[in-house]
């Protein structure tokens, strides 16, 4: 089976995340220059969770915490 050439160039990306750059180094650490916090609220607003489907979440304000 032949081996896969690598993909020259850099990939597509949502016009929010451009200039995004993740890797993983020897360590196996996930190294990347956006903020974590800004790469969770992109996917929470443009990805849909098939797990999340059909309930009714509670909206949180901000500045409120959540209740245990």
């Amino acid at each position: 089976m032949p081996k896969k050439k690598p993909k020259k160039g850099k990939p597509e990306v949502h016009e929010e995340l451009k200039g995004f750059d993740i890797k993983i180094n020897e360590f196996g650490e996930i190294i990347t220059n956006f903020e974590v916090d800004k790469v969770n609220e992109f996917l929470n607003e443009n990805v849909d969770d098939k797990k999340l489907r059909g309930r009714d979440l509670p909206v949180q304000e901000e500045g409120q915490e959540e209740e245990e």
